[in-house]
């Protein structure tokens, strides 16, 4: 007689738990080897994680990374990813402990596997479900799901939480082909609604823009090439990678760059603005039953595709239209600088900083606070103080030594060094105009609408108040 499936589904993981056993025993020993041999360095490698630690924990201050130990997770990302002298520090922990005479130093299938630890990597993470003893995780930043067994670091107070629908942020390491283990403190968010959830993955993009899609590297290529295309469009539209114009004046140029980029986009692939899906739908002789059957195999995107696919309003009408924040729309002049690397960046005082820097009789009250204001400005970004290093080298260079009360101050030596000091990337990471995977979109369009519904509620909530006290007031009191 065969056994059932649910027993041979059980019996499979229980013989695949009791093989893994020993290699997550295994895992966590050769883990605190690898850390203690990292906090007893004494040499660049000590320096490097100094170095490493304080530009992570200077990023998760704003927004504040909390519910977790954020030195010990500087200290776990640093072990796995950390370079030293163009070598890795998994190469460095290698090569000693392969010379120590104290210890018979380690196997070749050790080796092979700490090698491995590399593709470690940072995600928020939804428990789908939880099969004896592993969990199965989904990756929120690419939808990919992960077979995940605990270790000795994990405390049991979080091992019981760890139920379907949580919220977790942590980090994972490959245990061998499809399993992998929890690496370096975690942090438990909860079952978050979807907009709590829209804030958790926006936080995450802020503190840990490395490991966005840090395994998904397909999404990754995808989205640089849409900050490139964006790059390209606006060059096309603008006629310069720079413009400067009045913000009402701004807004309405953009407003119309969008529309013809999206024309543009839909004409590659053979639409138009002017037509409906539903109508493009027809076109294309398909039957309903096939459009409800395209719909449904697009999961948990169906219901707004549905939606958008029934509405008789053509695409120029549904698309969403770009509006400039209010600081930026009445300003007198804003200048846009888009790069191809590093997005789009507004900028509203770099007019008046141009004109004291050309300037033969600039005031130099009014250029230091310029250049205060944009070394603390974070729109003010390394590219655009290149450009300035380069097109007004003297000036500039006069003004920093003022402001920083350094009569030494170089462009060519100390610049690099006083944006760092400023929190300023010399490296471009993703910027947030980079297309998204679909099910993010989806989720973050999910999460303003859900917002909307309770800002609705609120204001009509108030609403009522206002009108009971009207009448109480209009009552035997009057």
């Amino acid at each position: 007689m065969t056994e059932p499936l649910i027993n041979q589904t059980a019996t499979s993981q229980t013989h695949l738990s009791a093989s893994l056993q020993p290699k997550i025993q295994q895992y966590a020993q050769l883990k605190q080897a690898l850390v203690d041999f990292v906090l007893e360095a004494e040499d660049d490698i000590a320096t490097g994680l100094e170095t490493y630690s304080a530009k992570q924990l200077s990023r998760w201050s704003k927004p504040t990374l909390s519910g977790l130990n954020r030195t010990d997770l500087a200290i776990d990302m640093f072990v796995t990813e950390g370079q030293v002298d163009n070598r890795s520090v998994l190469d460095h922990f290698i090569q000693t402990s392969s010379g120590a005479t104290s210890s018979p130093g380690l196997t070749t299938d050790e080796k092979s596997w700490i090698r491995q630890w590399e593709k470690s990597f940072n995600g928020l993470f939804a428990v789908a479900s939880v099969e004896a003893d592993r969990y199965i995780l989904k990756n929120w930043l690419t939808a990919k799901r992960y077979s995940v067994w605990p270790n000795a670091t994990q405390t049991a107070e979080m091992i019981a939480r760890l139920a379907p629908g949580e919220i977790i942020l942590t980090r994972l390491s490959p245990l061998e082909a499809a399993e992998w283990t929890f690496s370096g403190p975690s942090t438990l968010l909860g079952k978050l609604g979807k907009p709590k959830l829209a804030v958790a993955i926006g936080n995450f993009r802020q503190w840990f823009p490395d490991h966005l899609y840090g395994d998904a590297p397909e999404l990754l290529e995808a989205a640089w090439e849409s900050v490139a295309q964006q790059y390209e469009d606006f060059v096309a539209f603008f006629g310069s990678s720079q413009v400067t114009m009045p913000g009402h004046q701004l807004n309405k140029k953009l407003e119309a760059y969008q529309s013809e980029t999206t024309e543009k986009q839909l004409s590659e692939v053979g639409l138009s603005s002017d037509q409906s899906i539903q109508d493009m739908a027809k076109e294309a002789g398909l039957s309903d039953a096939e459009i409800e059957e395209a719909m449904t195999a697009v999961g948990e995107d169906s219901v707004a595709a549905k939606k958008l696919l029934e509405s008789k309003q053509s695409l120029k009408m549904v698309m969403p239209k770009v509006t400039l924040p209010d600081e930026l729309r009445r300003a007198e002049a804003v200048t846009v600088f888009v790069y191809p690397r590093w997005g789009q960046t507004f900028l509203t005082d770099y007019k008046a900083l141009i004109q004291q820097l050309e300037s033969t009789e600039a005031d130099p009250e009014i250029l230091d606070r310029l250049i205060v204001k944009h070394l603390e400005h974070e729109k003010a970004i390394a590219p655009v103080w290149a450009h300035l290093a380069e097109t007004y080298p003297q000036p500039l260079e006069l003004a920093l030594r003022r402001v920083l009360a350094n009569p030494a101050f170089s462009l060519e030596q100390d610049l690099d060094s006083t944006l760092a000091h400023y929190r300023k990337s010399l490296t471009p990471t993703l910027p947030e105009s980079a297309s998204v995977p679909v099910h993010l979109d989806t989720l973050f369009k999910a999460a303003l609408k859900a917002v909307g519904k309770q800002a609705g509620k609120s204001s009509e909530q108030k609403m009522s108040k206002k009108k009971k006290s009207k009448k109480k007031k209009s009552g035997f009191g009057r």
